[in-house]
Formats: C-alpha cells, structure tokens, sequence
C-alpha cells in the first residue's frame, strides 16, 4: 500500500466487489513489515494519512523497532513526530531517493535473509542456490540459532539437491523468469516436510550430527530431492544434549516469508499454472 498525495493505492488483487476498504487498510497497517508514509502538500493534510500514521507509529512503540519510514516528495509541513527521523527525499533526485528506500525496507523484505527473534532465541538464516557439478540445482539453507540462556550457539545446514527430473522443473521456472517461483516451490516442499515429520536432531558432543531424508512429488514424473540436515554446536560446552528443533526452524522462516515474498501477477500466476501442469 502506497500513499501519494491524498490518495491510497490498494493492490486490487487483494480486493473483491463488496470488500470493505477500511478493514483491508487496517489489515494491511496491523501486519506490514515496514511503513511507508508519502509526505506531500496534500497527504500531510490528509486525514486518512494521519491515522495511519498515528497507527504506525502506536505499532513502532509497542513492538520497540523501526517501522515507520518517512518518503518526502514535496516541501511541505513534516508532521511532529517525524521530525527525528531520516526521510528518503525524492525532491531532487529521483534515482537517489529510491535507493535510500529500497536500502531501508531490505531488512524487512529479503526473501533469501533475514534475523527471527522471540524471548527465547534469535535464527539468523540465510538461502543460496546453485548448480553442482552434475548440473543439478541445489538450495541451502544456513541457520545460526543463539538461544537467550545458554552461552552457545548453534550451526544447522540444511542441503536439499534435486534430481535430474525436478532440475528441469526449475529450469522451465527459471526460462520464464520465475526462477524465484521454483526456488519457493522447492523450499515449501521442505517446509511441509517438517510440518510432517517433526525434524529433531540431538547434539551429544561438538561433532556435527547429520540427518538424511528423501522428497518426490506424489505424481509419477520422477521428480525427486534428497535432504540432508547437518547441526552441530559453536561456544561453551554445557555438558548436556541439546536437542536441536529443525522444524520449528523452518516454521519460523515459512512465517517470515509468507510475509515477505511477493505474489505472482496474474499473468505469472498463469505462466506457473502452465509449468505445473506439465510432466
């Protein structure tokens, strides 16, 4: 959702007739990563912009970080309680302001990187992909779990490598330009995997400990991945098994992306229908 001027943006593809537009805006602002309030002559008179910015600013307090971020794009009266903060400024260079905004919403938007923190642990993690030797695609995922109470961290690599079959799956994703929508379709079939089977890994010594596993489709193309899941722990030894959640790991970073990753346009949607209805 965007504010320019006096007016607001609203992704249509989220509405239907009959939809209440209020709800949706107040959805929107509840569950946004990031904030991006428009200040012009008209918006900072706007009534619709003052309270969503006084939403987005009740959210910054009680969540304690950053969230709202002010786009100046005319000179015009910078409302009070923005007045400390670093606006991204279109006024002169376009090109330059742009950038400012797209450095600041990065922390809140990667879908390959991001730090999850809650009052037990931080999970910084982190997703890359290539192709091997035998020109098979392959996706890791890189997790560091530091846990509040204990004076140790955590290493966990999970490597899923396709086969030849579900390469070329890829492939048609990636010659559509859709390469991230083959990426995800791939990390979603790991993700249910954990949901499924409860990923847990105890560490007994400093040696990492692996766990093997094997994934196909249900349909009988021959598509088909092997997992493998390495832990093993960093810092002070405590002298007792810590058993390592691989699943909540990867329920956590379902939830970071569901709200990060864009949604397909309709034409994307359709060319992704398209692949996946062929063997």
């Amino acid at each position: 959702m965007v504010k320019n001027r006096s007016s607001v943006w609203i992704d249509r593809w989220e509405l239907n007739v009959g939809d209440s537009i209020i709800e949706r805006v107040q959805t929107a602002l509840l569950a946004s990563s990031a904030i991006l309030i428009v200040l012009s002559k008209a918006s900072v008179e706007s009534e619709w912009c003052k309270k969503e910015l006084s939403a987005g600013l009740i959210r910054e307090l009680d969540e304690k970080r950053v969230l709202v971020l002010p786009v100046l794009i005319d000179d015009c009266n910078i409302p009070l309680f923005l007045r400390d903060k670093l606006y991204a400024d279109f006024r002169v260079d376009y090109e330059t302001g742009l950038r400012a905004v797209l450095d600041s919403t990065a922390a809140v938007s990667s879908a390959e990187q991001s730090r999850l923190q809650d009052k037990e642990q931080t999970l910084d993690w982190a997703e890359d992909w290539w192709f091997n030797e035998k020109d098979l695609l392959v996706v890791r995922f890189t997790i560091v779990d530091t846990p509040r109470e204990l004076p140790l961290t955590i290493l966990t690599e999970i490597v899923v490598e396709a086969n030849k079959e579900a390469t070329q799956r890829y492939r048609q994703f990636e010659a559509a330009g859709l390469d991230w929508a083959g990426r995800h379709a791939i990390a979603e079939l790991l993700f249910d995997i954990g949901d499924t089977k409860e990923l847990h890994l105890p560490l007994d010594t400093h040696f990492p400990q692996s766990l093997e596993l094997g994934a196909g489709d249900q349909n009988p193309t021959g598509r088909g991945y092997s997992i493998v899941v390495t832990s093993r722990r960093l810092g002070q030894d405590t002298g007792k098994i810590q058993v390592v959640k691989v699943s909540n790991y990867l329920r956590a970073i379902r939830e970071y992306l569901k709200e990060t990753q864009r949604r397909p346009t309709s034409n994307e949607l359709k060319a992704i229908l398209r692949i996946i209805a062929t063997r």
